[in-house]
């Protein structure tokens, strides 16, 4: 266009600058800016506010105030592009004394505000500040429906994300009536796949089966949250009887799918059906095992107490082993009471990481389990020599390797599943 000698106008720019924010190229929106002050366009109003958009979305805050500050007249997209960018960076106090400000709000700026409240709930690692961070969420969903707003897909999305993190299993069902109420009796993919998820993560899995039966339409990651959901819960033998209807409904799986499926047969002690599982996910579906899966397969060895198979297994993996992979196996030999094993996956375990009391308390029991009362003392020992402390208490170290596991298995947002609330 400028090669040809045309020049652009206060329409041309704004489309411009939300493609400079898409691609997050704040350079290049720089550059544009610039050419916006040449030619006297900055005061235009839809042009003003892609600016304080791409700067605010992209980071420079500073910029987007200042471009907010100077102009002549705040609309609603202004103040919602300079509130956004301020909960985008977790400025979540500032962002509310925005809204307060606005002489008018739509349904955006509240689900900016939402959205921002979950997502800083997210990535709160305080147990208070994340459940405030949550409760501020619902506060703010209350507050809209008492002023009449009608919330929309994008904002019982961000709900439900909420509930699923927070395990709110009451507030996730009076989400669940809302949308009901609302008319959306044919969920769409993406709120029935939210609702499936929830329920299954809050434990309520008669529930999350019901829903998942009800959808008109599913995807993937709906039979992903469904199949997770029922393994990690210990029920194994749905969860496979689902991936198989799963597959004449001829869905494709994926990685996530048989991290799920090989839980369940891990948890149900089905080492035979989680070696064809495994063998199902490269040879039919052409998925390459990645280290959770290989976890899995440990596990579901070690649990059979087949731990030379286990051992031979994640010594002759084709990627890299971690951590985790090593822990499980340990803990099966805690287990079932094989010593020289557990000693060799704690070598294993402790060339990766060597802070973890719980890596040394496990082998200690080990030998104490056995009888070997100077191995125990020879990991105590080594334990001080390195200045790693026991925390208190036996059942809070096996808890917390539980959680280590699982976040590990399913760290996708889509099947993570942070704790079991049984109604």
């Amino acid at each position: 266009m400028i090669k040809k000698h045309i020049q652009p106008d206060h329409y041309t720019y704004p489309f411009l600058l939300k493609a400079c924010t898409k691609l997050s190229w704040i350079k290049m929106g720089c550059q544009v800016h610039g050419k916006v002050v040449k030619i006297g366009l900055e005061s235009d109003t839809f042009v003003r506010n892609t600016l304080i958009h791409l700067n605010a979305n992209c980071g420079s805050l500073k910029v987007a105030r200042v471009l907010f500050e100077e102009s002549g007249s705040r609309d609603v997209v202004a103040y919602s592009a300079l509130t956004s960018g301020y909960a985008r960076r977790g400025e979540l106090e500032t962002a509310r004394k925005l809204f307060d400000e606005m002489p008018e709000r739509d349904m955006v700026c509240w689900n900016v505000m939402i959205t921002g409240y979950v997502k800083c709930g997210n990535m709160e690692s305080a147990r208070k500040l994340f459940d405030e961070s949550y409760e501020k969420a619902f506060g703010m969903f209350e507050e809209m429906r008492a002023v009449g707003e009608q919330p929309d897909e994008v904002t019982m999305l961000s709900l439900l994300s909420a509930c699923t993190d927070s395990g709110s299993l009451d507030i996730g069902e009076r989400i669940h009536r809302s949308i009901t109420e609302m008319g959306s009796r044919n969920l769409s993919v993406l709120l029935g796949n939210a609702l499936v998820d929830m329920y299954a993560k809050c434990g309520y899995i008669g529930k999350a089966i019901e829903v998942f039966r009800e959808m008109g339409e599913k995807d993937t990651s709906t039979w992903n949250s469904i199949i997770g959901g029922l393994a990690i819960h210990g029920y194994a033998k749905e969860s496979i009887d689902l991936f198989e209807e799963m597959q004449r409904e001829k869905t494709q799986p994926d990685e996530i799918t048989f991290i799920g499926v090989l839980v369940a047969c891990s948890h149900g002690g089905m080492t035979e059906k989680g070696r064809k599982c495994f063998e199902l996910m490269r040879n039919q579906y052409g998925i390459e095992p990645n280290v959770r899966h290989y976890g899995c397969m440990v596990d579901i060895l070690g649990r059979a107490g087949l731990l030379e198979e286990a051992f031979e297994f994640a010594e002759s993996l084709e990627i890299e082993s971690n951590a985790i992979i090593w822990r499980t196996l340990l803990g099966a030999c805690r287990i079932h009471g094989n010593a020289e094993l557990g000693k060799l996956a704690n070598e294993r375990l402790l060339a990766l990481r060597h802070d973890q009391s719980g890596d040394y308390v496990l082998l200690s029991n080990i030998y104490a389990s056995e009888g070997q009362w100077e191995g125990a003392q020879n990991v105590r020992k080594l334990m001080e020599d390195r200045g790693v402390k026991k925390e208190t208490g036996c059942t809070l170290v096996e808890a917390d390797f539980n959680k280590e596991l699982v976040h590990f298995l399913f760290d996708s947002k889509s099947t993570a599943i942070p704790r079991s609330q049984t109604p």
